[in-house]
């Protein structure tokens, strides 16, 4: 049996969580001295609630080799014959570097870590397509074929208010941080395959109007949901703006974790969206 291993940035629901019986390592959120379990010590309404008034800003950390490794022994003690290991891209954080010191250490059972090249439910929707196949019975060289396919189709992009919080989470320079607020810069994010890249984009109309035109210029686009740093009402008018180019049904909605929002700050929205396989 093999059991499917993620972090708290995946942002898949609880419920598909649950149902897929995928295991989720929180990582932690550290504000002072005090430091919180992603999506576990503090609710994602809380924690944006509260995130303009921390002091000092929050930073991220993954957690030790041996809390990856507890996990893994737990899974193994409840059957599991092989482990996948998903992770949030190598390029943003060092989750999946330990994850593979963890396995070099010592696992009771063979364990796969694999850098998704993906944040969010870019990741999310791989670890659900790679939980799903364990669940039919797939082989570990058909799960990885599977959510590496899906990986080169899968794109996620979001606008932010502001780079303030980049700024205080020490992720950009401060001067270029200052230069961007006083000309009152969108900064506009991109994730696909593990490369980060970023546009500017003047005032948030502009920013909407991008996000749409990379939408279509991916598309067509098989799977979709809105992403948003606690900003329904935002991702509700962009999902309005772009019902022509999503696809038809109810549009997954969901809070950014925590983790992600420490960096990018409250009113971030955006698209995580798979595009569909090509007409052979």
């Amino acid at each position: 049996m093999i059991r499917i291993v993620t972090d708290s940035t995946c942002d898949l629901p609880q419920t598909v969580i649950d149902r897929l019986k995928i295991t989720v390592l929180p990582l932690y959120i550290n504000v002072g001295s005090k430091a919180y379990l992603d999506g576990v010590d503090l609710s994602r309404q809380a924690f944006y609630e509260q995130l303009p008034t921390f002091t000092p800003h929050p930073t991220t950390a993954a957690p030790g080799t041996a809390v990856f490794q507890q996990i893994y022994n737990q899974l193994t003690a409840e059957g599991a014959t092989e482990i996948l290991s998903i992770h949030i891209a190598e390029s943003l954080s060092a989750t999946v570097d330990i994850a593979r010191v963890a396995v070099k250490e010592k696992t009771a059972v063979p364990v796969t870590v694999l850098d998704s090249g993906q944040l969010s439910l870019g990741m999310g929707f791989m670890v659900q397509t790679a939980a799903e196949a364990a669940m039919q019975g797939a082989s570990m060289t058909e799960i990885l074929s599977l959510v590496e396919e899906q990986a080169s189709r899968t794109h996620v992009f979001a606008v932010i208010d502001t780079l303030t919080y980049l700024r205080r989470s020490g992720r950009m320079n401060g001067v270029v941080a200052s230069i961007g607020s006083l000309l009152q810069i969108k900064p506009l994010l991109k994730m696909h395959q593990g490369e980060a890249t970023s546009e500017r984009v003047r005032t948030l109309s502009n920013a909407y109007q991008r996000l749409l035109e990379l939408l279509e210029s991916v598309g067509p686009v098989e799977v979709a949901a809105l992403v948003h740093t606690h900003s329904q009402e935002r991702a509700q008018a962009l999902q309005q703006m772009a019902a022509h180019l999503l696809p038809d049904g109810n549009l997954l909605s969901v809070d950014i974790a925590p983790v992600l929002g420490v960096h990018l700050g409250p009113n971030a929205v955006g698209f995580a969206c798979l595009t569909a396989r090509p007409i052979n």
